[in-house]
């Protein structure tokens, strides 16, 4: 079973429900049978079970950004290795070319 959501129409008033279904076309059928069939204005989208996490403090942001950006460092200082490794490999092998 996924979990939908959508949004029906009820007594001219616009409400987000959920519901259980085994595919999308499963949860709008349960929607237009359980609201009636012009009730559906939007088509049932699949929600995704994701934890909802209280929004990080200034404090707590910068500390996510700084690590960040030290990954981002990391991986651009080996690949900044790896270019020099293939640089000095191919002057290796120019040199070894010539005769």
């Amino acid at each position: 079973m996924n979990r939908y959501i959508a949004t029906v129409r009820v007594k001219g008033r616009l409400i987000k429900t959920i519901v259980f279904a085994d595919s999308q076309l499963h949860a709008r059928l349960i929607l237009q049978y359980q609201f009636g069939f012009d009730s559906l204005t939007s088509t049932p989208l699949q929600v995704n079970e994701v934890s909802i996490s209280k929004p990080l403090t200034p404090a707590q942001a910068r500390i996510a950004s700084l690590l960040q950006q030290a990954k981002r460092s990391q991986q651009a200082v080996k690949q900044e290795r790896l270019r020099q490794q293939q640089q000095k490999l191919n002057q290796q092998r120019t040199a070894l070319n010539k005769p």
